[in-house]
């Protein structure tokens, strides 16, 4: 019996170290970050503030600018990255993502909308919107791309469409508004700047309770990926269950969405690069994913913010110059198939 449970038992310990280890990752970065920007900080001034000992200019860039920034960036890209596991494991589809099903366009446009034509709207407005975006997207998709099923190559294609539809319409409403319109172009990019702890309060509550119910409805996931008969013949209810988990995807991309702007192909090519550290069990593959999906965005801003300073690259435009490229890679990985 030892014998037969040690490979298991040393696949656990893994895949504890690699949680482990992107963890201490992400907060060595995380503290990096802090000193990345128009004003350089060194790691003494940094730590001297962050135990309250600092002068208090310091203190004012750290606590009012960096830290939101920072925190903003690892919430989003955990969202984004459970929201793309979560599509990948319903739809059984490794090419499904909020930005493939369309949920990431639909939730851009409207939350455009609200942005142009309603500038006083409240942040829940903006949210609401959001949510309301991706779902009315992610449907479209779905019944453009239903053929007797959804073949893999096909959802991508019409989702690469209707995304382009959003986009228009997007860049209509801008280049016809003059109020707010800087503002919308900063959000379209995914940039982190300007953002502040009001944002971070609107996008934590989904955070705290998406995540860690997505990590709860775990093993559905994994009975889902067997086939639908299968996970008939196991007493779960499947359409519920999808559409449940779905919502589930649209929230978490809406939400992000909401308060950094448009940033792509995170839910795409983070679970797969999880996938390839822990396998495709979801009670680990979410959690990696997570800090998989906050590491990368943080990585992104410092890297737009300190490759070309004083001018800074949007996190959203340094992603998709990684992102782009692997999902054509996949798209043509899969026409092969």
């Amino acid at each position: 019996m030892n014998r037969q449970h040690a490979p298991v038992a040393a696949g656990r310990r893994r895949n504890a170290g690699v949680l482990g280890l992107l963890a201490l990752a992400t907060l060595l970065l995380a503290i990096a970050n802090i000193g990345i920007g128009d004003a350089k900080l060194g790691i003494g001034p940094i730590l001297a503030s962050l135990v309250g000992q600092g002068d208090p200019n310091t203190a004012a860039i750290i606590f009012d600018y960096r830290l939101p920034r920072i925190a903003l960036a690892l919430l989003a890209g955990a969202g984004l990255a459970v929201a793309g596991v979560i599509a990948q494991g319903v739809m059984r589809n490794p090419l499904a993502a909020p930005d493939t099903l369309g949920i990431t366009g639909g939730a851009g446009l409207a939350a455009v909308v609200v942005t142009l034509l309603f500038p006083l709207s409240a942040p829940s407005a903006l949210m609401a919107a959001a949510f309301g975006g991706g779902i009315a997207a992610a449907f479209a998709v779905y019944l453009l791309a239903y053929r007797r099923g959804v073949a893999p190559v096909r959802l991508a294609l019409v989702g690469v469409a209707v995304s382009a539809f959003c986009s228009s319409g997007v860049h209509l409403l801008v280049s016809r508004a003059t109020p707010n319109v800087n503002t919308a172009l900063i959000w379209l990019s995914g940039s982190l700047w300007g953002r502040s702890w009001d944002q971070v309060l609107q996008v934590l509550p989904w955070m705290l309770l998406l995540i860690p119910l997505a990590w709860l409805l775990a093993v559905h996931l994994d009975v889902i990926r067997l086939g639908d008969p299968v996970a008939l013949g196991l007493g779960v209810k499947v359409e519920l269950l999808r559409a449940s988990l779905l919502a589930m995807a649209v929230a978490l991309t809406g939400s992000a969405v909401a308060v950094v702007g448009t940033i792509g192909f995170v839910g795409l090519i983070v679970p797969h690069a999880a996938r390839q550290l822990v396998g495709g069990r979801h009670r680990i593959l979410i959690p990696t994913a997570a800090l998989l999906g906050g590491l990368l965005v943080l990585v992104a801003d410092a890297l737009g913010r300190g490759l070309v300073p004083p001018v800074e690259v949007p996190a959203g435009l340094v992603v998709s110059a990684v992102g782009g490229p692997y999902f054509l890679y996949l798209l043509w990985r899969q026409s092969r198939r």
